[in-house]
């Protein structure tokens, strides 16, 4: 039976599967997507992502796959963090990857991280490959999460760790009534005007409020054979960083 956000799709009427719909989505949005992230989050996305590079530099992971990578800001991040390690991005979007891969080599980057066109369902990288897999606000557009981290799971060597950053649904009731606000009205419009794809930005917000939160993604990842599985919502939980464990 498919989870919620697994039944939702970019783009309403169209028949192909979600895979190829949001591959689509973002190579049409890439050339705004940054500061759309920013605008969507107001700005409070980098702190989320450095929060997400500490918890992954826990471990002083030397492997590292940047799944969902999209324009590479997370595989930045990680890789200044941690200079000694190797980071490896992937993404369904060929699109993004380019934006990715410019600001590499903008940041003199290009030995310590390399990108490729993927699908996270699919990947093209051997069993017990890495020490650390993250993925920033990518797995809610997953066609099939708990396959996903079963994909996440395999390229992981035992003991290595899953770090997943998703926006979410703030507990907060006044946080939740300003969220509601916000997301159902002004995304899609500053997205209408930014983008020429004017679904994107209607179908991210329904993606996050549709997305397993909270113990029900921890129990997806023990699902999908993690163990140790725990969360921890920032900024009144509009994002969630999740994280689990290979079993050694």
């Amino acid at each position: 039976m498919k989870l919620q956000a697994e039944q939702i799709n970019p783009y309403e009427g169209d028949t192909r599967g979600k895979t190829s719909q949001v591959r689509d989505m973002f190579d049409s949005i890439a050339p705004a997507y940054d500061f759309m992230n920013r605008a969507m989050t107001l700005g409070v996305d980098r702190s989320w992502r450095r929060k997400a590079v500490e918890t992954a530099a826990q471990d002083s992971p030397i492997r590292i796959l940047d799944l969902a990578t999209g324009t590479a800001d997370l595989a930045i991040a990680l890789a200044r963090r941690l200079p000694m390690a190797k980071v490896d991005g992937a993404d369904l979007s060929e699109r993004m990857i380019e934006a990715g891969q410019a600001k590499i080599e903008k940041a003199g980057l290009e030995r310590q991280i390399t990108l490729q066109v993927a699908d996270g369902l699919h990947l093209p990288m051997a069993d017990n490959t890495f020490d650390c897999v993250t993925i920033a606000y990518g797995i809610r557009n997953f066609a099939s999460m708990l396959d996903g981290y079963r994909e996440i799971r395999r390229v992981l060597r035992p003991g290595g760790r899953v770090v997943v950053l998703e926006l979410s649904t703030p507990v907060n009731p006044v946080a939740l009534g300003l969220y509601h606000i916000y997301t159902r009205t002004l995304i899609p419009l500053v997205g209408r005007m930014l983008s020429h794809d004017r679904r994107a930005y209607s179908y991210l917000p329904e993606s996050v409020r549709a997305v397993a939160q909270g113990s029900e993604m921890t129990s997806l990842m023990n699902e999908a054979g993690f163990h140790d599985a725990t969360f921890n919502r920032l900024t009144f939980g509009a994002c969630t960083i999740y994280t689990a464990t290979k079993p050694a």
